[in-house]
């Protein structure tokens, strides 16, 4: 079977993505530097920012009730941030989990600016380079993640 022709599945996917390697870093410095910033963006996201609204820290708690989202808005948000968590370490998904977590991003520095006066506002805007960085140079799993789609459908 030729490459045109041949199935598509998860494992021939990254397969392909190890081999090509991704957009931007070339050298296996910068690739380890780039997987090293990703893995701590998951920890944080998992570990410091959706587990405490996850289980329902009086401080997340509270911030929800003062924004108006409620516990409803809380766990959305913070199942969304483990999500992108976890996304960011799976290859064919880390750019898209990067656009997505800047999208949340804006988000949050629209909720800090309007709601808490500016309090913290730079903490979103400050997460945004390392994903923004993330996207452009993990790019080429976007075309993998594509194949992977329309071979299933």
């Amino acid at each position: 079977m030729s490459e045109t022709t041949a199935p598509v599945t998860a494992a021939s996917v990254t397969a392909r993505s190890a081999v090509a390697g991704s957009a931007f870093p070339r050298g296996r410095r910068a690739r380890i530097a780039l997987r090293t910033v990703q893995v701590l963006l998951a920890l944080f996201y998992a570990v410091a920012s959706a587990l405490p609204k996850l289980i329902a820290h009086p401080a997340a708690v509270e911030s929800f009730d003062r924004i108006g989202w409620g516990s409803a808005g809380m766990y959305i948000i913070g199942a969304l941030e483990l999500a992108g968590a976890v996304a960011l370490l799976v290859p064919v998904l880390q750019s898209v989990a990067a656009v997505a977590l800047s999208a949340l991003m804006v988000g949050a520095f629209i909720v800090q600016m309007t709601v808490f006066d500016g309090q913290n506002a730079a903490t979103p805007l400050i997460l945004m380079v390392p994903l923004a960085l993330i996207a452009w140079a993990r790019r080429n799993s976007n075309a993998d993640l594509l194949r992977l789609v329309r071979g299933r459908s």
